[in-house]
């Protein structure tokens, strides 16, 4: 045997391997789609979720490049026309926030600098920061065409922003006017719903007396009603006091007049189904000016809105003596002074849902103020046809019920925010009062509405929410509102792959504005996965201190198995834990992976032979083609449906136990026969050469910087077996091969009777160097002769020597019944201790086909568990009963 002309190394280097291969296929230009479609290739497109411009790489992103590189890679091997598209975000509220803190290190702040000053600081500071996220997503191995890389704030984002606003507003669905919006005072701009983060805290509940008013007007003494708040600083904005329609207990106060405190205001009583009977006194404060719940009260009592509560969260003048005060320094001081007036009945805790900014960690107020909104509904009511009638499906299918009530229920959006850095909204206004929205960089020639000319005109000065520009990412990367060769050719795109958590904040967004501007669907499939947790389950956060660092975890384990910890058993929408137990199995399994190629490599026999055999292929050689064609048919099949977790589970089986396992120990023994002829040790190393790449083009979607690797050394010796294609990431899917049932049935009673014999030497605790002498008991001369042929894989595997087909040993254990023939271990022949032995190994059959028949009986398993997973543990329960069987009826 010759070593080759280039080896691999003993040990699987990550570090070393991963970077050198990114750059090969950098160099090669390997993930840019041909200048012109290949004739009848169908379009893929991904169009990557931009990540934050300012953010670091978490686990979530990782996550999110390697399904997406997965589908990419698979695509590209089809032959399809496949693009996957990067971009960033210019982050907005987080990036302006992340510069306030370093220029408050420095002194200055935005007041100090001005807009021009800041914004030019901020370009900037965006310009050293701005390429970190992507060569983060190298490191994963992502294969983005990196010549489209768009910016969410690039001229032609920035265009599509003003053409968008303007065809909206022009068409009456964006407008100007006052709402109830969520409030950062640390901030000091609105926020989304998605920067509006939710905590279980344990607050105080104050139970207030408002005496109701005499006939005179004034608070009358000995009457009262008692209301229940959280916020008792929000009370000076209270319009009404609220009970049920059907609460008996204020039935009677109904249409009279409560008096607030303090202030003096009169406060009618009102019945409203908003109230909850159950909550603290069943009699409620109505603030509509601060609160969303008492704003749509307030709407539909024509109740006065009251501010309370100014940009930085200090109370205005209509908190009469405690104006000027922080809420929550107001707060206590309000409290005391009702205690000392006799008109605090109660404080108790109380478990309450708080709302902090994602940013600054300050609550967020409910605020009513002057924004610009877009109308959504009549958006809402087509996007959500899309997916009722099918045209785009989301995956897992549950989240299309979550989806359709959103949008059966959503509110207009409030776009706008008071930032400086972002897309301005493009709307002017004159001195009269007039509005002109236009699409051009400078703005109006002059008023819509009065003539008066553009230095008369002033801009507005909000930008809007990142989630505007981000609707429009499907088709404004593609060249959109002009129309480009890209856009016809690459929209509508395929998938639309990210985190649930997005689907109502993106999504949804994507979905309506795409309809909008385009007149279609700009994805037919969305799919959702998960939150990747902490080994214990719970969420991973910098305060709890279980953040992993992908970039961290990829210099121990490398890309490719931190991929296969992520992508296996991951199904869609479904949360996982990041265990040492996944993360040591995708290390384990690269590495089985790269010796079993170090294996073959330098297996290659000396001579030079066609490897063509009189007797033709071997067992084994048909065996493996035909478990490599289903592999094929099955891996195929999965990623077409997107599920990416039965694929890890397929190629890993076939990898790991067929081949590895199985294919390559039979192979060492043809190898290695005395009695082989050049031609045959020829045939069995073509023969596995070519097993092997057919495996690293199934796996490249997954692995794709070991098999590249390995691609590499075995296109030196084995240019036939990867069709002279100079990189793996360009060669084609394996085509799905036909299937050897004869094959596959002869060998599946071979490893049946080497399991047998190999079960039987762990439980009698043989040593495992020593021979021991095998019985088997052909089923037909058919049988005999087949057993006589696979006698050399039998011995080794099994390491059972002599093997006798004649019969007439002393039969001491039963090993294995299989489509050959059924089999007898001498151990211990003519002593007591097999009786003993039998029994034991009837117990312990016991209590696995319990174990096993109680996990199929568990919905939750058969019900979320890859197919293969649940077929694999009936095949089990199968072999078991079987195995019982044959040793009771012995």
């Amino acid at each position: 045997m010759t070593t080759t002309r280039r080896e691999l190394a003993p040990r699987y280097d990550a570090a070393v391997v991963e970077p050198a291969i990114y750059e090969r296929w950098m160099s090669a230009d390997a993930f840019r789609p041909a200048d012109e479609p290949p004739p009848g290739a169908e379009p893929f497109v991904i169009i990557q979720p931009p990540p934050n411009v300012t953010g670091a790489l978490h686990l979530g992103h990782a996550l999110t490049a390697f399904v997406e590189d997965i589908l990419i890679r698979y695509h590209r091997m089809r032959g399809d026309d496949t693009l996957w598209l990067p971009g960033v975000d210019h982050a907005g509220i987080a990036a302006q926030f992340v510069l306030d803190r370093v220029l408050a290190e420095e002194g200055e702040s935005r007041q100090t600098l001005g807009r021009e000053r800041y914004l030019e600081r901020m370009w900037h500071f965006i310009d050293e920061t701005r390429d970190v996220i992507g060569n983060q997503h190298r490191r994963l191995g992502a294969s983005l065409d990196w010549s489209r890389l768009r910016f969410t704030m690039d001229e032609g984002s920035a265009r599509a922003v003003r053409v968008a606003f303007k065809r909206l507003h022009d068409a009456g669905l964006a407008y100007r006017g006052e709402a109830l919006v969520n409030w950062c005072p640390g901030c000091r701009t609105t926020i989304s719903d998605l920067e509006n983060i939710k905590h279980d805290e344990t607050g105080t509940l104050w139970s207030i007396r408002y005496h109701l008013a005499g006939r005179d007007g004034s608070p009358d003494p000995d009457a009262w009603i008692t209301v229940a708040t959280t916020r008792p600083e929000t009370l000076f904005g209270d319009t009404a006091v609220a009970v049920h329609p059907d609460d008996d207990r204020y039935r009677a106060l109904v249409g009279r007049e409560a008096i607030l405190p303090f202030i003096g205001r009169r406060l009618p009583i009102i019945a409203d189904e908003h109230v909850d009977r159950e909550f603290g006194t069943g009699a409620v404060k109505i603030t509509p000016a601060h609160d969303f719940d008492d704003y749509e009260v307030g709407k539909r009592h024509s109740l006065r809105m009251v501010t309370v509560l100014d940009e930085t969260a200090h109370l205005t003048d209509e908190a009469g003596e405690f104006a000027g005060l922080d809420r929550f320094d107001a707060r206590p001081r309000i409290v005391a002074r009702l205690a000392e007036t006799g008109d605090l009945e109660e404080e108790r805790p109380h478990e309450m849902v708080i709302g902090r900014c994602d940013r600054s960690d300050d609550v967020v107020e409910p605020r009513l103020s002057v924004q610009w909104f877009v109308h959504v509904k009549p958006l809402a009511e087509r996007a959500l046809a899309s997916v009722r009638e099918g045209r785009t499906r989301i995956s897992p299918v549950h989240f299309e019920k979550v989806y359709a009530h959103w949008m059966e229920n959503i509110h207009d959006w409030a776009v706008g925010r008071q930032l400086w850095w972002g897309h301005r909204i493009p709307a002017w206004y004159c001195p009269d009062g007039h509005i002109s929205v236009s699409d051009r960089v400078e703005g109006p020639d002059r008023c819509e509405a009065c003539g008066r000319e553009a230095a008369e005109l002033t801009q507005e000065t909000d930008i809007f929410d990142t989630w505007f520009s981000s609707g429009l990412w499907p088709f404004s990367t593609l060249g959109w509102p002009d129309d480009t060769a890209d856009l016809r050719r690459f929209y509508p795109t395929q998938v639309m792959e990210t985190a649930y958590e997005i689907l109502f904040f993106w999504v949804a967004r994507m979905m309506m504005l795409g309809l909008f501007f385009t007149d279609a669907e700009p994805f037919h499939t969305v799919y959702l996965h998960g939150i990747v947790r902490d080994p214990t389950g719970s969420k991973m956060s910098k305060t709890k201190g279980n953040v992993v660092d992908p970039l961290e975890m990829i210099g121990e384990i490398g890309a490719d198995a931190l991929r296969v910890a992520l992508v296996s058993g991951n199904a869609p929408g479904v949360d996982q834990r990041l265990t040492e137990s996944k993360l040591t199995g995708g290390r384990n399994f690269t590495n089985k992976l790269w010796n079993a190629a170090r294996f073959v490599l330098g297996s290659r026999p000396a001579g030079e032979t066609d490897g063509a055999t009189a007797a033709g292929p071997s067992l084994p050689t048909r065996w493996i083609g035909s478990r490599l064609a289903a592999a094929t048919d099955q891996a195929t099949r999965q990623l077409d449906a997107l599920d990416l977790a039965g694929y890890a589970a397929t190629v890993y089986e076939v990898a790991w136990s067929d081949y590895c396992d199985w294919y390559l120990e039979m192979a060492k023994v043809d190898l290695r026969r005395d009695d082989a002829t050049d031609a045959e040790r020829s045939a069995t190393w073509a023969a596995a050469a070519d097993g092997l790449a057919t495996l690293l083009r199934l796996l490249h979607p997954l692995l794709p910087f070991v098999t590249e690797e390995i691609w590499q050394a075995l296109l030196e010796v084995a240019p036939a077996s990867t069709s002279d294609e100079p990189l793996l990431i360009r060669a084609a899917w394996p085509h799905r091969g036909i299937r050897d049932d004869e094959a596959e049935r002869t060998f599946g009673g071979i490893s049946s009777l080497v399991r047998g014999v190999r079960n039987l030497r762990t439980e009698t605790g043989t040593p495992a160097g020593a021979w021991v002498p095998l019985v088997i008991e052909p089923t037909d001369a058919a049988a005999a002769e087949m057993i006589r042929s696979a006698t050399p894989y039998l011995e080794t595997l099994a390491r059972a020597r002599p093997i006798n087909t004649s019969g007439g040993s002393e039969r001491a254990s039963l090993v294995a019944t299989s489509p050959i023939g059924t089999a007898w271990l001498g151990i211990d022949a003519g002593g007591g201790g097999g009786a003993a032995r039998r029994d034991t190994r009837i117990a312990e059959l016991d209590r696995n086909i319990a174990r096993v028949r109680d996990l199929l009986a568990t919905e939750s398993f058969v019900a979320k568990a890859p197919r293969e997973v649940v077929d694999r543990e009936r095949q089990r329960l199968g072999d078991l009963e079987q195995e019982r069987e044959q040793l009771i009826g012995r």
